[in-house]
């Protein structure tokens, strides 16, 4: 299974991105071995996500979940997203 996820940053900021483990790909971004975006903003809390059955449906998904201006994230966060400590 692939994934298309956002996390919720300490700063409030939101990251997306793709992964096929995404209990790994969490516990990674919060030990600072993800993306350098969430390095600095840690600890992330995994606020929504989406599974596919190919790599290339979840990279697509990522990509335009990126392009959404953030009040439109906030929106998906909203209607199916993942309740979040923080408030998310």
């Amino acid at each position: 299974m692939n994934y298309t996820y956002i996390l919720r940053c300490r700063d409030g900021s939101l990251y997306t991105g793709w992964t096929n483990d995404l209990e790994k790909r969490v516990s990674d971004h919060n030990a600072g071995k993800g993306a350098k975006y969430t390095r600095a903003r840690r600890p992330v809390v995994l606020a929504y996500f989406e599974a596919f059955e190919t790599k290339e449906e979840a990279m697509r998904r990522e990509y335009a979940i990126k392009r959404l201006p953030r009040r439109k994230k906030l929106e998906l966060l909203g209607s199916r997203g993942l309740v979040c400590g923080n408030g998310g």
